[in-house]
């Protein structure tokens, strides 16, 4: 180990606060009264019910989302027996994962054990404790009777992660490689190197997909493992003996179409590999050395498929892409056990996420590398959002499938949705809007940088989730250049290039008379309309399109002043921003985040009704707070001034607004501080639509609000245009790119004639 890594591992675990874990209470502990709910007397009311009907422990307390982790420290990671309080780090970063991946909770617990009765029964008696219990780091083979007597003993789920979890993952691995080899499961020649816990349970769980046993041949330390084999066998190992011929490792890779490493370093050599079958797939998993190294074996064989334990790798068979998503699946839906329907489940779908296009948020977590399903990409990378979506279904319906699960109705469609809390916070807030746009009859979305990747990769994701139609604008040869080169299907988009599109002239000559009074003759059009933003945006204006996506390679301003020139705004109104920022707790709308400078009064009231309207098309319903550096009147000056009045501008024109100011921020959202300060104000500490007196204040308030805190930043959402228009930014990222779509796609910032009438705005 590095003397620098050695470092900033050290300072990682002890820097403020030692350790990787804390507990934080969920409820609200502020009163007398919460004391009195909390704790004693209330507390007795949940405890009564309990003891009636013990399942309401998973309505009324944490049990349902709380895991124990448990080791006796006997086979920490590579360093072995270490002891139970040596092991803890390792167990408080497995509890650091399930809940940054899958949200579950999790109690790390160390057992001073080393016999299998004293383990066990430690085990059973906190069980009540908990709704899963994840063993960890348990040598063989006092692990498998450990897990055995345990599954027997609880009804919860019980699961030894050494083992199942790198037995679903190679298992995952194994299905792709196998669809790249073209092998079948049922025909492979198998040699796994190591008998100990994660060896036997991937063969297992190998053989559960349809992998011939009588074709597996194991070996350990002493060779092959063979009947009749006297030195260093145990019950584990004469289970998994076969009648062979072989007796070293060498011998038995021979023609062999699968190697699975879960030993030691540098037990294969490059010959080795050479003397395996066509397209030979080998899974060196041993930590933190292989069996071969990656360098190596691809040099050895320009066919093999290759996979190893290390993250510096390609194909990492990585334990965390199964326990926190497997649990997630199986506390939702109260799951008794972990089946083996639920394990190949969980394979299944990591299997199938691999061959799927992958989001610009992983690639960017990974370098931003082009990755694609192929032999350096068998199985998802562990920061793939999209695993829980994936495998906590796939596991919470196999469970109900084959009557693991406690829960009497489960839907699949809303169980998958309401994972999104896991993932973010904007998610759940997005789906009514992308819904809205699903139905807005297949809207036509020109993308005006048809040759950048990621308004590539967004069109994509548009078409699959069925938002709308992409219409790719741009220099066609490069656009399919760039496809091809992203790994992006563009077969069925429509792709126009201002060059040779055959309505250019007719454009032309409307973007003449438009631009005629601001200095622009016919030639000046025609060229000035090669530019694929305004060749995109007149496609809008004359009726192609739907909606422009703009911006994604240059700057904000221009995009804003080309889809004002072109688009045009409302009659009476002005383009404004608006930033949708998600906590953990609220949901608010900062305006004007983007676009005006200095608003005055009426053009402060103007984007405070834009932006609670845009709140409502949300369904919520909006309480509009103007912010300023005085409260009520506190400081006399021009710009407070000027936010009172906005006030009393919007009262008169929409009456039917909560709406008060100018008041600090913090009175605005602290509603114990605003009803003991200011009871007079309309706002009580609540409000969700937040409008600043200035852009320079916008713009660095919800840039702190993200930068410092979880908040998710949606935006910026261009207000008061005539038609649907998006104006992106040059770091905008795919996903933000996706929502602001479907923001303007649903409609929450556009109202018919009649509706402006009706409000009086």
């Amino acid at each position: 180990m590095s003397n620098t890594l050695e470092s900033e591992t050290l300072a990682y675990h002890e820097d403020g606060r030692p350790g990787k874990l804390e507990i934080r209470a969920t409820k609200p502990l502020n009163t007398q009264h919460d004391l009195s709910l909390a704790y004693t007397p209330g507390v007795a009311i949940p405890c009564k019910l309990i003891e009636k009907n013990p399942d309401d422990a998973y309505r009324y307390t944490n049990r349902g989302n709380l895991v124990a982790v448990i080791t006796n420290g006997t086979a920490i990671l590579g360093l072995g027996d270490i002891g139970a309080l040596a092991g803890k780090p390792v167990m408080e970063g497995k509890a650091v994962l399930f809940r940054k991946f899958a949200g579950v909770d999790v109690f790390d617990i160390e057992v001073d054990a080393h016999d299998v009765d004293t383990l066990v029964d430690t085990v059973a008696r906190i069980a009540p404790t908990f709704g899963g219990i994840n063993l960890e780091d348990v040598k063989a083979p006092e692990c498998f009777e450990v897990e055995r007597r345990l599954k027997e003993l609880l009804d919860i789920p019980v699961f030894h992660d050494d083992q199942h979890g790198t037995a679903i993952i190679s298992a995952a691995a194994l299905i792709n490689a196998c669809k790249l080899a073209d092998k079948k499961l049922e025909d492979l020649k198998v040699v796994c190197s190591g008998a100990g816990a994660a060896g036997i349970a991937c063969i297992d769980m190998f053989v559960t997909m349809g992998v011939d046993r009588s074709k597996v041949i194991f070996a350990d330390s002493a060779g092959v493992i063979y009947k009749g084999r006297k030195e260093r066998m145990n019950a584990a190992k004469e289970a998994v003996a076969v009648d062979t011929p072989h007796r070293t490792l060498a011998d038995a890779m021979v023609g062999s179409d699968l190697f699975l490493g879960v030993s030691g370093p540098d037990l294969v050599t490059q010959d080795m590999v050479r003397s395996m079958a066509d397209r030979p797939i080998v899974f060196a998993m041993a930590n933190p050395d292989p069996e071969i190294s990656y360098p190596d074996a691809v040099a050895a064989r320009s066919d093999v498929i290759m996979a190893t334990g290390r993250s510096d790798y390609p194909n990492q068979i990585n334990n965390v892409l199964c326990f926190p998503f497997i649990f997630r699946g199986a506390l939702d839906v109260r799951a008794t056990t972990i089946s083996d329907g639920m394990k190949l489940a969980c394979a299944k779908a990591l299997a199938d996420l691999a061959r799927e296009p992958v989001p610009d948020s992983v690639r960017e977590a990974y370098g931003g590398e082009p990755i694609h399903f192929g032999p350096t990409y068998l199985i998802p990378k562990p920061f793939d959002y999209r695993v829980l979506l994936y495998v906590a279904p796939a596991v919470a319906q196999a469970a109900v499938a084959d009557g693991s699960a406690r829960v009497e109705h489960f839907d699949l469609g809303v169980y998958r949705r309401s994972l999104d809390r896991y993932i973010g916070s904007a998610r759940p807030v997005m789906h009514a809007i992308e819904d809205r746009a699903r139905r807005a009859e297949r809207a036509r979305i020109a993308f005006a940088e048809g040759e950048e990747p990621r308004a590539l990769r967004a069109a994509q994701s548009v078409r699959a989730r069925g938002i709308g139609q992409p219409v790719l604008v741009g220099a066609r040869d490069q656009i399919r250049f760039t496809a091809e080169r992203e790994g992006v299907d563009i077969t069925g988009m429509q792709v126009v290039d201002p060059r040779t599109d055959p309505r250019r002239n007719e454009l032309a000559k409307a973007y003449f008379e438009l631009r005629a009074r601001k200095g622009v003759n016919p030639h000046d059009a025609a060229v000035m309309l090669m530019n694929p933003a305004r060749y995109a945006l007149m496609l809008e204006r004359q009726g192609y399109v739907d909606c422009t996506v703009t911006g994604v390679n240059r700057s904000f301003p221009k995009g804003v002043r080309d889809a004002i020139q072109i688009i045009g705004m409302r009659e009476g109104r002005h383009a404004s921003g608006l930033h949708l920022m998600v906590t953990r707790d609220r949901t608010l709308f900062l305006a004007d985040t983007s676009v005006n400078v200095e608003p005055n009064a009426e053009e402060l009231a103007e984007i405070a009704i834009a932006a609670a309207d845009a709140c409502s098309a949300f369904e919520i319903e909006p309480r509009v707070a103007i912010l300023s550096f005085s409260n009520f009147g506190s400081v006399s000056h021009r710009t407070s001034a000027i936010g009172a009045e906005a006030v009393k501008l919007v009262q008169e024109l929409r009456p039917d607004l909560v709406i008060d100011g100018e008041m600090h921020a913090d009175v605005a959202l602290d509603r114990v501080l605003a009803e003991k300060t200011y009871p007079q104000s309309l706002i009580r500490g609540d409000a969700n639509v937040l409008v600043f007196p200035d852009l320079a204040s916008g713009n660095i308030g919800y840039k702190l609000l993200e930068h410092l805190t979880s908040a998710e930043a949606i935006g910026p959402i261009l207000m008061g245009m005539n038609q649907p228009v998006v104006v992106g930014y040059q770091a905008v990222n795919v996903a933000t790119l996706v929502n602001l779509i479907s923001i303007a796609i649903a409609g929450p910032l556009k109202k018919t004639e009649e509706q402006l009438f009706a409000t009086g705005t």
